[in-house]
């Protein structure tokens, strides 16, 4: 017996659970201090009424033996393929019930998708980058190849032709940076995947912050794209799922090579390895997409958006750079006074009590960079930035 040898190439701690070590000694030290937290993407508000509706009116189906349901469709049920295909159609999108697959959430599909892939492919992943996307290809050993994003380019880096690749990640509005992309940016990309012969992984996690006019809800707002790319998107940041688990994957039947079916494979992968998300989480996912959900649903949003205002005009007024903060829950600051990633954690957590995420965590060109999340509160938002002022104003 031989265990995989590549998990040697992968950082022994995640991210996140360094960052949650740090805090934990500080804490442990310091009994008496306050600690804010504005660091993990992790959303505070409770689940929406209309969905918790759902969910009770299904676990109540489940208790009688006409309405009880075991295994469902390994593609999720039509009830909420549908949904989620009339969602699209709101903002202007076609995409078939039958394109869409329903998962346990982005981060499982963005790793499990690798499975219908050849192992000798080539990796674009552009740095900074979640984790998970590097991790994943790392693991199973494939080459790997950066798009350097930055301060020059807003972080929002674009194809080098001279670069070749066959997987390429996007993730728009993007984490950890918050930059978004235009359609007109995105429509460089699906030219570039296009003409390599490439797919395009995009994942569409945040899409429901964006407020501007011009930037991409969807890939698939662009021509060409159906033929190059896969969606990913999730109910844990639009609907506050990250504890209740539901996320779904676009495939179009458009994506097709050497005669072989995206879509058709990604159904066989799930068939073998998944047995579906529970019925009663489906149900309150459906839920999210009635008049009454969507209205509940979008006043939680509003107060992340305001966070992120709040965070926003914290920079502005100290003179620090950032990117996001408006359509991304999501602020990239650059760590003041020269500072680095975990050298501006340590100095915050010390003198402000507040935790962030650092830079360097996502990546080499995270390095000198800063990551704060809109998910806390209003009230713990509001003394965290007025904390950072008062140490660094």
């Amino acid at each position: 017996m031989n265990y995989n040898s590549n998990f040697k190439n992968i950082a022994e701690s995640y991210l996140f659970a360094e960052v949650a070590d740090r805090t934990a000694k500080y804490s442990a030290a310091n009994p008496d201090k306050k600690i804010l937290r504005l660091g993990i993407g992790d959303v505070t508000l409770p689940l929406a009424p209309a969905v918790i509706k759902a969910l009770h009116e299904a676990v109540d189906e489940m208790a009688v033996k006409e309405t009880f349901k075991g295994y469902g469709p390994y593609e999720g049920y039509g009830f909420l393929r549908d949904g989620i295909k009339d969602y699209y159609k709101s903002f202007g999108v076609e995409v078939g019930a039958d394109e869409i697959f329903v998962s346990d959430g982005a981060k499982s599909d963005l790793g499990n998708i690798l499975d219908i892939f050849a192992r000798e492919n080539t990796i674009l992943v552009p740095d900074p980058v979640y984790p998970v996307y590097v991790d994943t290809n790392v693991m199973a050993g494939r080459k790997i190849v950066y798009a350097n994003a930055n301060e020059a380019n807003g972080f929002l880096p674009m194809p080098d032709y001279k670069v070749d690749a066959d997987v390429i990640y996007i993730c728009s509005p993007n984490n950890p940076t918050g930059a978004a992309y235009t359609v007109g940016q995105l429509e460089e990309w699906v030219k570039y995947a296009l003409e390599k012969g490439a797919v395009i992984l995009y994942d569409a996690a945040y899409e429901s912050f964006i407020t501007e006019g011009g930037l991409a809800r969807s890939i698939y707002q662009v021509e060409g794209a159906k033929s190059c790319a896969i969606e990913f998107c999730s109910f844990s940041k639009i609907a506050g799922f990250t504890g209740t688990r539901c996320g779904y994957t676009v495939i179009p039947h458009a994506l097709k090579k050497d005669g072989m079916s995206a879509n058709k494979l990604w159904f066989r992968r799930q068939a073998t390895k998944f047995n579906g998300v529970p019925y009663i989480i489906q149900k309150g996912a459906a839920a999210v997409f009635t008049p009454e959900g969507m209205a509940q649903i979008k006043a939680n949003l509003a107060v992340y958006q305001r966070n992120a205002a709040v965070i926003a005009k914290c920079m502005d007024e100290l003179g620090i750079w950032y990117t996001g903060g408006k359509n991304s829950p999501y602020i990239w600051l650059k760590c003041p006074n020269g500072m680095g990633s975990w050298e501006f954690f340590d100095f915050l957590l010390s003198n402000a009590q507040v935790v962030g995420t650092p830079g360097a965590g996502f990546g080499k060109n995270g390095e000198g960079f800063f990551r704060l999340t809109a998910f806390a509160s209003e009230e713990t938002t509001k003394e965290a930035t007025e904390r950072i002022k008062k140490i660094l104003g």
